[in-house]
């Protein structure tokens, strides 16, 4: 497995690895999970893929098997500004408005988004090896833009997840049930380091 980052403006070095990550998540968020999110045939695409975000992506044998999207908190695109921050101001209708108590807008904290693996990775380990390599191509990026914390909106699952690859996860806002796909989510917050000796890619 191989991390890559990028963004927009250096995609096209990357062959077709972006169009393939929109591919896997429209599999699992519109096929598999039933999400009502922009999409086609082909691929799920939404307002936060601007120049703005930056995508980390894992690759086995040249194939997107995992990837994550991540942008700061002081993000403004048009009449959008990064997901949570606008489920916080009402403009999200499939999020609920009290998930996050405050809206964060600093340099210092980054939003995570559209975390996928693909269901082609079979193993627990190959999978806490995907999900590493992932978020540490997000930790990467925020590092190298001045980030010192990363946010998501994700399964309580990925919670423990995260603490046990090293990451210091924890959530800042309260869970809600989602009655479109059946899971519970709340806002997790982490330091953008790990406190345990990264894994190897293979």
């Amino acid at each position: 497995m191989e991390n890559i980052t990028f963004d927009l403006s250096d995609l096209h070095r990357h062959g077709s690895a972006f169009y393939d990550y929109l591919r896997l998540r429209k599999h699992f968020f519109v096929d598999t999970l039933g999400w009502d999110i922009p999409h086609n045939d082909s691929v799920e695409m939404d307002q936060y893929d601007n120049p703005l975000a930056h995508y980390s992506l894992v690759l086995r044998e040249g194939k997107v098997i995992g990837g994550a999207r991540t942008m700061p908190t002081t993000s403004n695109w048009g009449q959008y500004t990064y997901m949570l921050r606008d489920a916080v101001a009402g403009k999200l209708v499939d999020i609920p408005d009290r998930v996050l108590n405050d809206q964060i807008e600093t340099p210092l904290v980054w939003e995570c988004t559209r975390l996928v693996i693909s269901e082609d990775v079979h193993s627990a380990a190959d999978r806490s090896l995907c999900l590493t390599l992932i978020v540490d191509g997000l930790v990467r990026v925020a590092n190298a833009h001045g980030a010192t914390e990363l946010m998501s909106l994700s399964p309580l699952s990925l919670e423990r997840a995260l603490r046990q690859l090293g990451y210091g996860a924890h959530r800042i806002g309260q869970p809600y049930h989602n009655p479109g796909d059946g899971r519970r989510y709340a806002v997790l917050a982490m330091p953008a380091r790990r406190v345990l000796h990264a894994h190897a890619a293979e």
